[in-house]
C-alpha cells in the first residue's frame, strides 16, 4: 500500500489498486467524473460523505499542481 500524501490511498487489494481517497474506497476519478458531468464538488461530497471537503480539496490541489508543472510534458509521456 501507498499513500499519495493526506488524501490519496493505492493498495491492490482495494478497488484493484486505483488511487482512492484515504481511509475510504471511493476512487479518486470518482470525483473527476463528477467535475465532467458538471456536477460540483458539493454535490459529489453529499453523494458520497465519507469523503471528506479537505480530501476532495486536497485532491484537486495536487492536480492543479500536476497540471501546472514545468515536468507537465514528462508526466504527459509517462501516462500516454
Amino acid at each position: 500500500m501507498s499513500q499519495v500524501g493526506d488524501h490519496i490511498t493505492i493498495a491492490q487489494d482495494i478497488q484493484n489498486g486505483q488511487p482512492v481517497f484515504f481511509g475510504t474506497r471511493v476512487p479518486v476519478q470518482t470525483l473527476f467524473w463528477h467535475h465532467e458531468q458538471g456536477i460540483s464538488t458539493e454535490e459529489f461530497l453529499q453523494d458520497f460523505p465519507i469523503v471528506s471537503k479537505e480530501q476532495a480539496i486536497g485532491v484537486l490541489k495536487i492536480a492543479n499542481k500536476v497540471i501546472n508543472s514545468s515536468q507537465l510534458d514528462k508526466i504527459y509521456e509517462t501516462v500516454n
